[in-house]
């Protein structure tokens, strides 16, 4: 499932810093035989305990995590939206990622200049904002100008779809993005065929100093893009990009014991890794067996012979059930044939719907 996050930011504030560190950090290429890894896409494991915990309860030969991808966005300037700098690189770029984390400077260093003089990430999100904006709103001036002509002979969606491009064209017009607007079912399938960069979901990465990421809570620059992100239906985590690139150097206990020294419970790029795996609406299910314990990701709402056919086009073409059993209810039970003997293992059909956590096992005839 080739779903990516683009990381954007503008100069110093961290980005290439962080990027660095993911690639540093990424996952075993071994595992993944075809993916083509271009030097913008960084692709890193999915921390997940479960996975961990049903390895010691299963002693398999091999565990297999799944992967996430992250792409390195080309710099920006303002006037990108009309090609200014690497505008019209940096622009299409973010048409093809899923999600964007953008990363914004919330740490104090006189050594490290900043590009617009001082320290101010609220100003730093409108600049990068605005251009998305502006391009949106270019996208809706195309659009309105068919679709006003329709509209005036009295054509139902037409009628439907000039109201939708009238309420982001307002809500462009006061710099607002389009994730910032609601929209019922029907008008959200008009405005995602519009493809719009600021209807994209965001992740707002405040990079805060050594001294400040066991507690941010006193950096008022973090605060101010918490509140920001709400007002944009947004999230947010902290993160110490340099930290983190000294983390990706480290493994196993070192890495555990590293984070207990600055009383830190979790990376940030573990943090940024799950949050942005949760943002595109992602889930996990197991398959587990004494060959391979293995993490696969689906998209929320998949059905069974859909999720059989992310491990492979055969499983879905010949799917005929599912030995479904909930990762608590195995733990719980302490083995396969304890759950099964326990009544905790279901025979799903074509029309279940996966749920996160659950442990699989196909039954398919090709």
């Amino acid at each position: 499932m080739a779903l990516t996050t683009g990381i954007v930011g503008l100069p110093n504030v961290g980005k290439s810093t962080l990027f660095n560190a993911i690639t540093q950090a990424g996952a075993e290429s071994a595992n993944y035989p075809f993916c083509t890894i271009d030097p913008n896409v960084g692709i890193v494991e999915v921390p997940d305990e479960r996975l961990e915990k049903l390895t010691d309860l299963v002693v398999p030969e091999k565990t297999v995590p799944t992967a996430f991808e992250f792409t390195d966005i080309a710099g920006i300037v303002e006037g990108a939206s009309k090609g200014e700098g690497l505008g019209n690189q940096f622009l299409s770029h973010i048409r093809q990622v899923d999600a964007i984390s953008h990363v914004v400077r919330c740490f104090q260093d006189d050594n490290v200049t900043h590009v617009s003089g001082g320290v101010d990430p609220i100003r730093d999100i409108q600049v990068i904002n605005l251009e998305l904006i502006l391009a949106d709103l270019e996208t809706v001036e195309k659009r309105f100008a068919k679709v006003e002509k329709m509209a005036k002979q009295k054509d139902k969606d037409a009628v439907q779809e000039y109201n939708v491009l009238i309420k982001l064209r307002d809500a462009f017009e006061e710099e607002k993005p389009a994730r910032s607007l609601e929209f019922s079912d029907d008008e959200k399938k008009i405005v995602k065929g519009l493809h719009l960069l600021t209807e994209k979901p965001v992740l707002y990465a405040a990079n805060v100093s050594e001294d400040e990421i066991a507690d941010p809570s006193g950096n008022e620059h973090v605060e101010k893009v918490r509140k920001l992100a709400e007002e944009e239906n947004a999230e947010v985590i902290v993160v110490c990009a340099k930290i983190e690139a000294e983390i990706a150097e480290l493994e196993g206990d070192e890495k555990q014991e590293f984070l207990d020294d600055l009383g830190i419970k979790e990376s940030g790029l573990d943090q940024l890794i799950k949050a942005s795996y949760q943002l595109l609406g992602l889930e996990t299910f197991f398959t587990a067996g004494k060959q391979e314990v293995r993490a696969w990701t689906i998209r929320s709402g998949t059905k069974a012979p859909q999720a059989a056919g992310v491990i492979h086009t055969d499983f879905e073409r010949g799917f005929i059930k599912a030995e479904v059993v909930a990762y608590d209810d195995l733990m719980a039970a302490g083995s396969m044939n304890a759950a099964k003997e326990a009544g905790k293992v279901g025979l799903e059909g074509k029309d279940y719907t996966v749920k996160d956590g659950d442990v699989i096992h196909f039954r398919f005839n090709v």
